[in-house]
C-alpha cells in the first residue's frame, strides 16, 4: 500500500515535458492595497479579533502581506490565498495542476516559499496529493491559519500599518 502511494505521488509531482506552467492562481507580485476600498476604521477595528475578516477583505489582505513581507513572513499568507483559490477549482486537471505548483512552492521541503507545517501535516498532505481533492490541503490551511491568528495577527494590530487604517 506504502509502495502504490509513493507511485502514485512520484507520477503526480513529475513535471510532464508537454506542459507549460502557465497557470498562476495567485499574484506573483506585491499587490498595492487598492485605493478605492480603503475600509472605515471600524471595519478595520473589526481586524483586530477576526483574522478571516481581515483575509477576506482585498484591502486587509494587501495590508497583511504587506506587513507580512516586511516581517519575512509572507508565505503564510500566499499560502492560504493559494489554498482558497485551488478550493474553487472544478476541473480535475486544473485542479492536479494547481495542487501540483502548490506543494512544489510551499510545501515540499527546502520549497521557494515553504509554510512552517509539523511533519504530521506534510504526511498528510502529501498522502491527501496521491488524488487531488478540494479539501486536500485543509489541514496544513488550518495549521497555517492558526498560526498568522495566533503569532503574526497581534503583531499586525500593533503595527504602523494597521495604525494607519483605524485613524
Amino acid at each position: 500500500r506504502a509502495k502504490e502511494i509513493k507511485t502514485k505521488l512520484g507520477t503526480l509531482l513529475q513535471k510532464p515535458d508537454s506542459t507549460i506552467d502557465f497557470i498562476i492562481p495567485y499574484p506573483e507580485k506585491p499587490e498595492k492595497p487598492p485605493k478605492a476600498q480603503k475600509p472605515s476604521p471600524e471595519e478595520a477595528l473589526q481586524w483586530r479579533d477576526s483574522l478571516e475578516k481581515l483575509l477576506q477583505n482585498p484591502y486587509g489582505l494587501a495590508s497583511f502581506r504587506g506587513f507580512l513581507r516586511s516581517e519575512f513572513s509572507e508565505e503564510n499568507a500566499e499560502f492560504w490565498v493559494a489554498c482558497e483559490d485551488y478550493k474553487k477549482t472544478k476541473s480535475p486537471v486544473k485542479m492536479a495542476e494547481k495542487a501540483k505548483k502548490i506543494y512544489e512552492e510551499f510545501i515540499q521541503t527546502e520549497a521557494p516559499k515553504e509554510v512552517n507545517i509539523d511533519h504530521f501535516t506534510k504526511a498528510v498532505t502529501m498522502k491527501n496529493l496521491v488524488e487531488p481533492s478540494p479539501t486536500s490541503f485543509d489541514m496544513a490551511q488550518k495549521r497555517i491559519f492558526a498560526l498568522m491568528e495566533k503569532d503574526s495577527l497581534p503583531r499586525f494590530v500593533r503595527s504602523e500599518f494597521y495604525h494607519e487604517l483605524i485613524k
